[in-house]
C-alpha cells in the first residue's frame, strides 16, 4: 500500500497522479501529490515505476497500511529499488525488466497467505 510521498524528492510532474488505477492520489494545493484515499490502493506500484524522481515508497502490505517513518525510509534505501530491480527506464540496462514473472510471485503469494491461514488455531480465523 502507499506510504510516503517524500515533498523534497517530488517534481511534481503528476505521473503518479495519472497512472493510480485506483484514483488514490490528488494533486495538492501546493502542487505536490496528495494521499488522498489510501484504502483504495491496489500495491500495484505503478505510482512509484513511473515516480522518476524515486519520492514514493508502496509498501508491500496490500491488506493494511504499514507505519513507516521518511528516515527510515530513506535510510534504508528503498526508495527508487523497485525502479531498480524492474529494470525500468535508466535501470533497462543495469537490472532485467521481469514484470512477467509477477504473476508467480502472487500465486506463490496467495498460496502462502492460504497456508497461514489454514495453520491458525480455531478463533483466530483458522478453520473449525
Amino acid at each position: 500500500m502507499i506510504e510516503l510521498i517524500v515533498a523534497e524528492r517530488c517534481t511534481d510532474c503528476g505521473a503518479c497522479i495519472e497512472v493510480c488505477p485506483a484514483n488514490v492520489l490528488d494533486p495538492g494545493t501546493d502542487g505536490l501529490p496528495v494521499l488522498a484515499r489510501v484504502e483504495d490502493c491496489q500495491t500495484c506500484f505503478m505510482c512509484e515505476l513511473y515516480c522518476r524522481a524515486d519520492a514514493i515508497y508502496v509498501a508491500p502490505d496490500c491488506d493494511r497500511r504499514v507505519s513507516v517513518s521518511r528516515e527510515d525510509v530513506l535510510a534504508s534505501g528503498r526508495l527508487g529499488q523497485y525502479r531498480r530491480h524492474s529494470g525500468w527506464d535508466e535501470w533497462a540496462e543495469h537490472f532485467p525488466n521481469e514484470q512477467w514473472l509477477m504473476e508467480t510471485v502472487f500465486r506463490r503469494a496467495g498460496e502462502a497467505a492460504a497456508q497461514s491461514r489454514a495453520e491458525r488455531p480455531e478463533g483466530l480465523g483458522g478453520k473449525k
